[in-house]
């Protein structure tokens, strides 16, 4: 009985905790959603006042009276939000192209390759990693500014690409569990280095290729923080997305439907991260476990 008793009271106690656990879950999961659900149901807005005129915020009620894509129209029309697109896509895949093969080439040479400082290249890279990006802003744009690079979309990639190589730490761990027996192979039939890794290594690397590649193109799309301090707010023609967004939220438009347009240029060009994360999420998932397998 006072075992009945005891195994009772402990199942009772799992189900008090569990249903805490889950409760909070919720109401973390509708703080998380809160934000996001209204800025979609912003972009879609449509509705309008007594003159006939879109209205952009409207506190009386949360949920739109009526939907549409007038605001998407707007964004495009009266704005230079292609032109801003259009920018941040030149910028991204160009810094993509090049920050994947200096990661994944730096991650070869410190896995497969053996050498005096590789030890010591790799503790500095570690410790250059734990210092946040923002430190040394101000120090780029100067630098920028003497090369004469300040206010061009050339500079943008620079500073997203040539720090690139330092976060080759996941891509090493997947390197890592490459057999070295096909690079001894490849040696023994006289293959060079570049040949071992063109055609040997990233045939077989396409789940880490692919998240290096992810991961490279989120930092140009999304950034604003960056993209401000090199490109200004002089010349809007030059402006990425974020920066043109910010701008035309609190800059000198003073339409009342500037945050429902605000909100369909964030739901725009949140739809391609979205999208490539779901069409590639196979690869993503396969790239991060074997990195994370091997230092």
């Amino acid at each position: 009985m006072k075992k009945t008793v005891k195994a009772g009271s402990i199942k009772r106690s799992e189900i008090a905790s569990l249903t805490a656990v889950y409760i909070v879950l919720i109401i973390l999961a509708v703080i998380w959603l809160y934000p996001m659900l209204w800025i979609v149901l912003s972009a879609f807005r449509n509705e309008y006042n007594d003159q006939g005129k879109l209205v952009g915020i409207v506190v009386s009620h949360y949920f739109p009276k009526g939907f549409g894509f007038e605001n998407f129209k707007l964004l495009f029309t009266t704005t230079q939000f292609g032109r801003w697109v259009t920018n941040t896509l030149g910028v991204a895949v160009f810094s993509t192209t090049i920050a994947t093969f200096l990661v994944l080439s730096t991650a070869y040479v410190m896995s497969k390759m053996r050498f005096s400082m590789r030890k010591p290249i790799m503790n500095i890279a570690m410790i250059l990693g734990l210092f946040p990006g923002f430190m040394s802003m101000i120090a780029i744009y100067y630098i920028l500014k003497a090369l004469g690079l300040t206010q061009s979309h050339v500079a943008l990639v620079l500073v997203y690409s040539v720090s690139a190589g330092l976060g080759f730490y996941i891509a090493k761990g997947f390197f890592d569990t490459i057999p070295d027996s096909l690079i001894e192979a490849a040696k023994i039939d006289g293959a060079m280095q570049s040949r071992i890794f063109f055609s040997i290594i990233l045939p077989v690397s396409r789940p880490i290729i692919v998240y290096t590649a992810l991961m490279a193109f989120m930092a140009p799309w999304m950034d604003f923080i960056l993209a401000r301090i090199i490109l200004g707010e002089q010349n809007v023609q030059l402006h990425t997305t974020a920066v043109g967004l910010y701008y035309m939220m609190y800059g000198q438009r003073v339409d009342s439907n500037v945050f429902t347009m605000f909100a369909a240029g964030c739901l725009f060009i949140a739809i391609p991260i979205v999208g490539l994360f779901l069409s590639m999420q196979k690869f993503y998932i396969e790239g991060v476990t074997a990195g994370s397998v091997k230092g």
